[in-house]
């Protein structure tokens, strides 16, 4: 059993995320190997004189993010996943590109409102306007000129401190490269790491179906691998790499479990294989703090991608890529070729909110309303369509709803949007049968309206209008 040294501020508070972060540190600079087993709870307690909760919750928070694993009888571990965290272990090298034929075998996506969408009245007008000043008032005219494709130094450092802090991510600003959204991202990772051959790219079962032309057009053949109420199933996994989104599966809105988590790591490492980790809207989770990213357990396999869509607006098209340095280096370079970067005003501004706490209270006042919401529409289901199972409901700005067998899922997602829902079915998103089911956004959802929306479709849905 190890003996820890750990080191707690008790005047800064969040004793529990403290002792979390240390051994987490420990873990990725193999101060902790593979294997190691930790001290009993109680006894770790009484070590650093805090309660038996604190380190409870603690370790609970590093055994959802795959760091440690715990079985009855053996106790706590460091898991054998934790030793991708290595420094010494080596990344992908990233090929050279080559010219394929592209697949127009796909369906136009529909740009539009969709259930994952926030709810754009709120934007911070203010306060980003005020960081827009900011940036005209002091920025050096030099900035303004072409710049590194890779972002805004600026912006880059701001954004790896925040990834670390929020995300548990182990990134630094060398690592990422500022795109134009999560797609743009994707895309761009999938072009410099295309070798002569077209990528296998495994993909979640059911997955949104707006991405998978994007990933079709950037050259991977897909795939699919089904999802189960654990996450994407490892043991079904094929192909050169994978995409998941870890903590809150679209559209099914699971969360990839400990045990999964570190079976994904070994298969990466098994087989030289990548991890492409779509973090799409992690900072929404209402239970507990998110789980850390998939990124910060195995940094030399995971490619991170995130973005402002979610948590500001999709249509500032700001994102990131974080990834091994090599990789990162030929995304930077791919990013130079076609469009020569991202506008650089928009990164000095989100540099400045993210250094000055506006993009934290804005994620504050949010998350507080995004639950009212979700819990208003919760409760409306509960209480007139009991039938309907309610899924995804820990995260996220959507929820899952399996629907009763014989409903068309066609029909119920025509007959919500009428009814100013935000839905859309599941079918088209499936390459595997499944029960019906559709997904439902409440971001854009006012509480007041909910109870009133879930009743109309209950009438409707009860035959008593007319289809």
């Amino acid at each position: 059993m190890a003996d820890l040294h750990i080191q707690i501020n008790r005047d800064k508070g969040g004793i529990a995320g403290q002792i979390a972060s240390e051994l987490r540190d420990s873990i990725r600079h193999g101060r902790l190997t593979p294997g190691t087993r930790l001290p009993a709870t109680r006894d770790l307690a009484i070590d650093l004189q805090v309660s038996r909760g604190v380190v409870v919750e603690a370790y609970e928070q590093l055994v959802a993010e795959g760091f440690l694993v715990s079985r009855v009888g053996v106790g706590t571990q460091v898991t054998p996943a934790a030793r991708t965290a290595h420094p010494r272990q080596k990344a992908p090298r990233p090929a050279k590109p080559v010219r394929r034929r592209q697949n127009t075998s796909v369906r136009a996506p529909y740009y539009g409102h969709r259930p994952t969408s926030p709810d754009l009245g709120h934007f911070p007008r203010e306060r980003w306007l005020a960081a827009v000043r900011h940036v005209l008032a002091t920025v050096p005219s030099d900035a303004f000129d072409y710049g590194d494709p890779g972002g805004v130094p600026d912006l880059r450092e701001e954004l790896a401190g925040y990834l670390r802090r929020v995300r548990a991510a182990d990134v630094r600003p060398e690592n990422l490269v500022i795109v134009g959204g999560v797609a743009q991202g994707l895309s761009l990772v999938l072009h410099v790491l295309s070798r002569q051959r077209t990528i296998r790219l495994a993909v979640e079962d059911p997955a949104s179906h707006r991405q998978l032309p994007l990933l079709r057009r950037a050259g991977a053949h897909l795939v699919p691998v089904p999802v189960d109420e654990e996450g994407l199933d490892v043991r079904r996994l094929s192909g050169d790499a994978v995409l998941v989104t870890p903590a809150h599966q679209y559209p099914t809105g699971v969360v990839l479990s400990p045990p999964r988590r570190a079976a994904l790591m070994e298969w990466a490492y098994a087989g030289d294989r990548v991890v492409l980790e779509d973090d799409y809207d992690a900072e929404f989770r209402f239970d507990r703090d998110p789980v850390g990213c998939l990124q910060g357990l195995a940094p030399d396999r995971v490619i991170l991608a995130g973005s402002v869509s979610k948590a500001l607006a999709p249509g500032m098209r700001l994102g990131w890529v974080a990834a091994p340095a090599d990789v990162a280096e030929a995304v930077r370079r791919a990013r130079g070729e076609l469009d020569l970067g991202s506008p650089v005003i928009e990164q000095y501004a989100l540099a400045h909110f993210l250094r000055t706490g506006g993009y934290d209270k804005h994620l504050r006042r949010m998350r507080r309303e995004c639950r009212r919401r979700r819990d208003a529409l919760v409760t409306a289901l509960a209480e007139e369509l009991p039938e309907v199972r309610v899924r995804g409901i820990d995260a996220g700005l959507h929820v899952y709803l399996e629907l009763p067998g014989g409903w068309n899922e066609a029909r119920v997602a025509r007959h919500g949007l009428e009814l100013g829902l935000s839905v859309e079915p599941v079918g088209p998103m499936r390459e595997s049968q499944g029960p019906p089911a559709v997904v439902v956004g409440f971001a854009r959802l006012p509480s007041h309206k909910a109870p009133e929306a879930v009743r109309g479709l209950k009438v409707r849905m009860s035959g008593q209008d007319v289809d």
